[in-house]
């Protein structure tokens, strides 16, 4: 039975890890025969799922109102609750997202590199499926849809725990995939849930080395990092978003206050909003003024260093001390930290020394800037004069994304079709024998 250790960690319950296992080897079954399902195939199963969202798009809502309920009622936070929702107008948008992977072009049997060897044996390294995916995520009930869509799109099989606070919609938008998938002749075991076994669902994926290939957290850093950790399956690692806005000393303030409050408040509660404003010295007298009372104005609460927070007050914007603990939380809330800086350099050591590696931003019109700023900052993405919120796989023309990937092995930035296939190497020979 399931139990806890003595530093409180989840013990493995055998029961639930032998049946997540006999989960993982049926995906695997049925995702070898989904392999041998040509384009046509495939695109026509995606169109049926997005027909099938739609119509039962009343259906999921109201499974999604519940969810949202019981989510207000235990006091979620509004970021959350906003990842949460999953409204009618958020499905239809969901179910064309299935669309646009349909129409995108399959990378199973793209050829990446091929060569001939004096002796003629042709050599070509090929795009293949992964095989089985784990998605361990939270309260984002369209990271199911997306995850579906790119799945069987790139002919994977996918296990799912969408954690409890969105467990009705889950279950409802899943089981009109799974309904989709038995009329269209494949099996559902390609798209399956493990949130039937709660949290002790999630400790049996980890733990299923062999029966699944790859895992993927995606959510707050708590989650991502006990994924990490813990998992003996292979880790995708995706990242929280400790996002930052640098405003270079040549930056253009037409620019740069509609970037800042885009990034910032455009929408609040995901991974790519921006959490972290750097300021240049001989700007920051007349940008910060500017900025303040528009960010304020946006209902976003400011914290800041010395130097800012003397700035700001004078401006006769409200703002609080950060402290040394605010420069590295990702707050996913109206509340931004703000920071000047004497040079480009010392804001670019600022940002790797705190950036979770996700990505940040450089507001400026001196194009020497914009490239050093773009080769010194370590990390999967970075925006000069524009939004951070475009990080973002279906604003990349990937339809959908599995998540953002704040690794720099196998994947890094979104991941959409080609993220998830790996190559094998086929050779084609006459009769060639090594001498």
């Amino acid at each position: 039975m399931a139990g806890k250790d003595q530093r409180g960690s989840a013990v493995l319950d055998q029961d639930v890890f032998d049946r997540v296992c006999a989960m993982g080897d049926a995906a695997s079954r049925s995702q070898r025969a989904l392999a041998l399902a040509n384009t046509e195939q495939k695109n026509a199963l995606l169109n049926a799922i997005a027909d099938e969202l739609e119509a039962g798009s009343h259906a999921i809502a109201e499974a999604n109102a519940l969810d949202m309920d019981a989510a207000k009622q235990a006091g979620i936070s509004t970021g959350r609750l906003d990842r949460l929702l999953f409204d009618e107008k958020r499905i239809k948008a969901a179910a064309e997202g299935v669309r646009r992977v349909a129409g995108l072009p399959d990378p199973v049997g793209q050829i990446v590199r091929g060569l001939t060897l004096p002796n003629g044996l042709r050599l070509n390294e090929t795009r293949v499926p992964i095989g089985v995916f784990g998605m361990i995520y939270e309260a984002r009930p369209n990271v199911t849809v997306d995850v579906a869509s790119l799945s069987l799109k790139s002919g994977n099989a996918v296990l799912l725990r969408g954690g409890h606070e969105a467990q009705r919609t889950n279950e409802a938008t899943l089981s009109f995939i799974c309904r989709t998938l038995q009329e269209e002749g494949f099996d559902a075991s390609l798209i399956a849930s493990v949130d039937r076994y709660g949290r002790m669902g999630a400790t049996a994926m980890m733990e299923a080395s062999g029966h699944i290939d790859v895992l993927v957290p995606r959510g707050g850093a708590n989650l991502i990092q006990t994924v990490v950790r813990n998992s003996k399956v292979p880790v995708i690692e995706t990242g929280a978003g400790n996002v930052h806005i640098y405003i270079d000393k040549t930056a253009d303030f037409a620019k740069a206050i509609p970037i800042l409050l885009n990034a910032k408040t455009q929408r609040v509660g995901v991974c790519n909003a921006a959490e972290k404003l750097v300021v240049h010295r001989e700007i920051a007298e007349e940008f910060l003024p500017i900025a303040a009372k528009a960010l304020d104005e946006a209902g976003v609460e400011l914290l800041a260093d010395d130097e800012a927070y003397g700035i700001i007050e004078d401006s006769g914007v409200n703002a609080q001390h950060a402290s040394s603990e605010d420069w590295n939380i990702e707050y996913l809330a109206l509340r931004m930290a703000v920071k000047v800086v004497e040079s480009m350099d010392q804001a670019i050591e600022h940002i790797n020394a705190h950036s979770t590696g996700h990505t940040e931003c450089i507001v400026s019109e001196d194009y020497s800037a914009i490239e050093r700023f773009t080769q010194c900052v370590d990390s999967a993405v970075v925006m000069a004069n524009a939004s951070s919120r475009f990080t973002d796989g279906g604003m990349f023309g990937f339809g959908a994304e599995l998540g953002i990937s704040t690794q720099k092995l196998h994947a890094r930035g979104p991941m959409g079709l080609s993220e998830m296939t790996t190559t094998k190497w086929i050779g084609y020979g006459t009769g060639q024998v090594r001498q």
